[in-house]
């Protein structure tokens, strides 16, 4: 494991699921980590208190509200002198919509229209608000490094997923040109996603919790990649989506993350 000894990384939505697994894997690798949640909680509390002594920060911050995001940024700047990578990982999904989802697929005009906004809100222009928040900093110091996490390309355009796919498919073409935009200011952006449904709230429980595959990804198979995207191995490494579940941890890292990651396209298609 890279060892990240003096970095810093603010994680959004980092009390659970995905968020607290990334967290908890930067920790051990040496990182200071911040991680944010809307409201105080025993979870965002408990995942501090599972990371070595001194190197976690809980943060109540709601990324649909600019103040919030400007102060996320400013409390990890005062706790930790500086910021290296922002981690969006904030996000709502159809159960917000559905208890039953997953077996009564959602017809796109029966969702409300507040609900629809509301997802949107948190997943595309949350992460856009943080982003616009943590950019004055990364170009001060001429570096950092964006991830936006997000969802398999077969959710993005599934049946009865609308509104969370689209806002996925929303959020990685907003990466792809974040990405050209900072290019030669030394910030990088970049996205990860589990690679197929993980075991976390935005899934219903029930004997039937399955993936759309019938598969379940521990949340933990986040932690190698992000710990890869913070390293030095990773400064360059731009405009790319990387896949965690084809994240190898036991090739050499930089091996593991070429393998991981999916081909660059000129032209992406949805349908």
């Amino acid at each position: 494991m890279a060892d990240l000894s003096g970095r810093v990384a603010l994680i959004t939505g980092g009390g659970r699921g995905l968020g607290r697994a990334m967290a908890l894997a930067l920790a051990q690798a040496g990182a200071n980590v911040a991680i944010t949640g809307t409201a105080a909680s025993p979870e965002l509390d408990q995942t501090v208190a599972d990371m070595p002594a001194g190197r976690g920060l809980a943060i109540v911050a709601d990324v649909t509200n600019d103040e919030d995001c400007a102060r996320a940024v400013q409390s990890t700047l005062a706790a930790f002198g500086r910021i290296d990578m922002l981690v969006n990982n904030a996000g709502r999904g159809m159960r917000l919509v559905s208890e039953t989802f997953t077996s009564d697929p959602v017809k796109f005009w029966t969702v409300p229209t507040d609900v629809w906004a509301k997802i949107m809100d948190i997943n595309v222009d949350g992460a856009f608000r943080m982003a616009k928040a943590v950019m004055p900093q990364f170009l001060a110091q001429g570096s950092g490094r964006i991830v936006n996490i997000s969802t398999s390309d077969q959710t993005m355009v599934r049946r009865g997923y609308a509104p969370y796919g689209p806002s996925k498919a929303a959020l990685e073409a907003a990466s792809r040109i974040w990405a050209q935009d900072a290019a030669g200011t030394g910030v990088c952006v970049n996205v990860l996603l589990p690679g197929g449904a993980s075991d976390t709230d935005l899934l219903p429980g029930g004997p039937g919790r399955r993936g759309a595959d019938g598969n379940l990804l521990p949340p933990q198979i986040m932690g190698p990649p992000i710990v890869w995207l913070l390293s030095d191995s990773a400064a360059s490494t731009t405009g790319r989506r990387m896949i965690a579940r084809l994240f190898d941890p036991a090739l050499p890292p930089d091996e593991a993350a070429a393998r991981a990651m999916t081909p660059i396209v000129d032209k992406p298609a949805i349908l």
